[in-house]
């Protein structure tokens, strides 16, 4: 968001020139980032370098090198030392590129939960840290975000990620922000909805939105439905509150 924010600044008050050669780097982290603030800053050669970490990892656990920022857009790195990464998938080790619930070792991870016995227990095991993240890993190792598994939609069998939805919509010119949540339905099991706030000034119909998600999504992947909204809801980092969509949603209804 606080990217997003200086990008945003950078359009009005800089007349669309670049940053000064002394801004030699930006970190980024806080969720998977959306591709079109990424190609929008290799556009204007700011230099964003994307970051994966958590509280239990001590921050930072992986990061992608500057040097690799523009080849390897979209992925957050390479673990740092002595950080230990792998991919799970259906509890066997992931092929490259197959989605799984990342794991992270090392003597920067916490061992334990202080006092949560049953939540260390959930979380660990024979040392390693399931973070609840899903990502995968290319052919290099690099490590690419997808999800949060708690955020994760399961329509038809199929697993549906909202950044991914996120990312389409938040590409379309007219588009500020939006977020993704899972909908009960009786044919699927759930189907994903969207929630769209609008740039000032631009318009654009749930109709016109709804065809442009289908011609670059998977049929499962569309959203079933789009509600327009001033604004989504956020923890006080800034991150999308996604469990909080649902309740937007009985709001909007009222």
């Amino acid at each position: 968001v606080m990217l997003q924010r200086m990008l945003a600044d950078l359009d009005t008050n800089s007349r669309g020139t670049s940053y000064p050669s002394t801004l030699r780097c930006i970190l980024l982290g806080g969720g998977p980032a959306p591709y079109p603030l990424l190609e929008a800053c290799m556009r204007r050669a700011i230099p964003v370098v994307q970051t994966y970490g958590l509280t239990e990892s001590c921050s930072q656990a992986v990061t992608l090198s500057p040097s690799e920022a523009m080849r390897k857009i979209g992925s957050a790195g390479r673990p740092l030392l002595p950080v230990q990464l792998r991919i799970l998938h259906d509890n066997r080790p992931a092929s490259p590129g197959e989605p799984g619930e990342i794991l992270l070792k090392g003597p920067t991870i916490t061992p334990s939960y202080a006092g949560r016995p049953e939540a260390t227990a959930r979380a660990f095991q024979d040392g390693w840290f399931a973070t609840g993240d899903i990502g995968y890993l290319d052919t290099d190792g690099y490590l690419y975000v997808l999800d949060r598994r708690a955020d994760l939609i399961i329509s038809g069998g199929e697993n549906v990620y909202p950044a991914e939805i996120e990312s389409i919509l938040r590409s379309h010119p007219a588009v500020e922000e939006a977020g993704v949540c899972g909908q009960a339905d009786p044919q699927w099991g759930q189907v994903p909805i969207a929630f769209v706030v609008l740039k000032s000034g631009s318009m654009v119909t749930t109709e016109e939105l709804l065809s442009y998600t289908a011609q670059k999504l998977a049929r499962y992947k569309q959203p079933r439905a789009i509600y327009f909204t001033d604004q989504l809801p956020h923890t006080s980092s800034g991150k999308l509150l996604r469990r909080e969509l649902p309740r937007l949603l009985q709001t909007l209804h009222n």
